[in-house]
């Protein structure tokens, strides 16, 4: 990517976020208000970009080989979020969704799977007492190592999708042979186990992409699965409070919204219960990925 196109995408994101959010960073008014200001990225993982502190954090996060971090533009709660300006033209074309049925009240709940922190059971319970379908995308290594939760979440009728074998930066690879490796390990591994093909479901880990990377995801006869929202979730020894987390998480909700929540957190595994009764009060509806419009 040239300097040029960089130069005015970050122009564009840049004039985004103050048409956006013109007035939220003068109105913090606490710690946790500031907090909420900062910019998160674990790996790549960005969420709204309202909450990015940094803006050039993304700007130079575009490399010579078109990696891009996957992100979203937060238009508060109940309105439906933006893609990112540089591959929303790409995205429909590759089978990549961050939004599901956005003419209804839907929230597709997923749940990313690096390692397992002893909340998933919990999640487990919450989710069947709520009668909400889920999905959980997994690495090989969580398929090995926690083979009783992964035949639960299937028979209890959640997607157990595909977040590669070793968690690469799907974008740096290029060989097709390769890139074919990292997902047809996972496959292998859940097959093994269940007996039955995986869903075709892929989260680019660390939501690192490109179009190649999309385009050769489609071609394995996969959908991407990003999301329109994130919070800081992952830090298993700084985890938000409740009250926050609550709060965070409610005024994310929007028609057709793909929520990513990471299940490694404790306060998570909290208020899921919490969240899942008010968006349920407010007329939310919680469906599966395979209830995506498929146009």
């Amino acid at each position: 990517m040239n300097k040029s196109i960089k130069s005015a995408i970050a122009l564009s994101l840049i004039v985004n976020l103050i048409v956006i959010s013109p007035s939220q960073y003068a109105s913090a008014t606490s710690t946790e208000d500031a907090d909420a200001n900062e910019c998160f990225q674990e790996d790549g993982v960005f969420g709204d970009i309202s909450d990015i502190d940094n803006i050039m954090d993304i700007f130079f996060s575009f490399s010579d080989e078109n990696e891009l971090n996957w992100y979203y533009i937060g238009k508060g709660k109940d309105q439906i979020a933006e893609a990112p300006r540089e591959s929303v033209d790409f995205l429909k074309e590759n089978s990549a969704y961050y939004l599901g049925d956005t003419l209804s009240k839907v929230i597709y709940l997923t749940f990313d799977e690096g390692y397992e922190n002893g909340h998933t059971g919990q999640i487990l319970d919450i989710l069947k007492d709520y009668k909400v379908p889920a999905a959980f995308f997994v690495v090989k290594p969580y398929i090995n190592k926690e083979p009783d939760l992964i035949k639960r979440m299937v028979n209890e009728g959640h997607i157990v999708g595909n977040h590669s074998v070793h968690h690469p930066s799907m974008p740096q690879i290029h060989d097709k042979e390769k890139f074919e490796a990292e997902l047809k390990g996972v496959e292998d591994a859940y097959k093994e186990l269940i007996g039955e093909d995986m869903p075709k479901f892929f989260r680019p880990p660390m939501g690192k992409y490109s179009k190649e990377s999309l385009q050769m995801t489609k071609d394995l006869g996969y959908k991407t699965i990003f999301w329109s929202f994130a919070y800081k979730d992952w830090l298993v020894n700084d985890q938000p409070t409740e009250n926050y987390a609550i709060k965070k998480i409610g005024n994310g909700a929007h028609p057709g919204s793909i929520m990513l929540l990471h299940a490694v957190s404790n306060t998570n595994t909290k208020v899921l219960a919490t969240v899942i009764k008010t968006f349920q009060d407010e007329g939310y509806e919680f469906k599966s990925l395979n209830d995506l419009p498929t146009e």
